[in-house]
């Protein structure tokens, strides 16, 4: 990563998923308004927080007016002593807001587990630990996904994005122990993400008018709530209710 690390974000984010045909024109014809951004190609690990009975996701998938949640964030796997991101994420009225702190990632669970203040984290710090004081949320899955990131040439608060490869896992909750994990949905469809502090250009809104390009409702946690760990979790109802009644 280069520059300086942006620590509050605020913007509308439309999801869209593509078949790889439309990927290829899209990206034909956006080439001539879109560059690179400084992160290129990577990887980003994920671990999201919940409470012990998935109150937040629970919540999130209601689709009310505000929702919020609370990730740790990497690019690509880190050591015990690279930096890490811990970031809450709000929606309200169909604006999100991120705020986020580094912190080593060795230092991570513990800060989020309420062991040991960082005195040098200012506002957003105390934010996250008040958002635990009243949540208690701890680890609940690691999600994985490869992404190619672009943003625009004349707008840089413009950011376009394609995320390949989501997947998961329910053990093993550290960034730093690999990005591997089970497929969250079985599709080779690609995930774009359109992130804008205001209105989309029009020249956006062309070619994916032209593309056929729809915007989707999809929530990468909450697709794996819902195909996934609810799957896990009345498995195990159904293995603790056998054992009771053979008991």
């Amino acid at each position: 990563m280069s520059g300086q690390i942006q620590t509050c974000f605020r913007r509308y984010e439309k999801k869209y998923f593509l078949t790889i045909e439309q990927y290829i024109a899209f990206r034909q014809m956006a080439a001539p308004m879109l560059r690179a951004d400084d992160y290129g190609r990577y990887t980003l690990g994920n671990i999201y927080y919940d409470t012990d009975d998935y109150r937040l996701i629970r919540a999130s998938l209601e689709k009310p007016v505000y929702k919020e949640k609370l990730r740790v964030r990497s690019y690509g796997v880190p050591g015990p002593e690279d930096n890490v991101f811990a970031e809450i994420k709000k929606k309200y009225d169909g604006v999100v807001y991120k705020r986020r702190i580094t912190l080593p990632e060795c230092d991570c669970a513990g800060f989020l587990g309420g062991i040991g203040r960082r005195e040098d984290g200012g506002q957003i710090s105390r934010e996250i630990e008040y958002f635990q004081s009243f949540y208690h949320t701890v680890p609940k899955v690691y999600i994985a996904y490869d992404r190619e990131a672009f943003q625009g040439i004349d707008n840089p608060d413009l950011r376009v994005t394609f995320d390949t490869g989501l997947r998961y896992r329910l053990d093993r909750l550290s960034l730093s122990e690999g990005d591997d994990g089970l497929p969250i949905i079985d599709t080779d469809m690609i995930l774009m993400e359109i992130k804008i502090p205001g209105a989309c250009p029009l020249w956006l809104c062309d070619i994916l008018s032209s593309l056929g390009i729809r915007s989707v409702s999809f929530s990468k946690y909450g697709t794996c709530y819902t195909n996934h760990i609810l799957k896990c979790k009345s498995g195990v109802t159904a293995v603790k209710k056998e054992m009771l009644l053979s008991a």
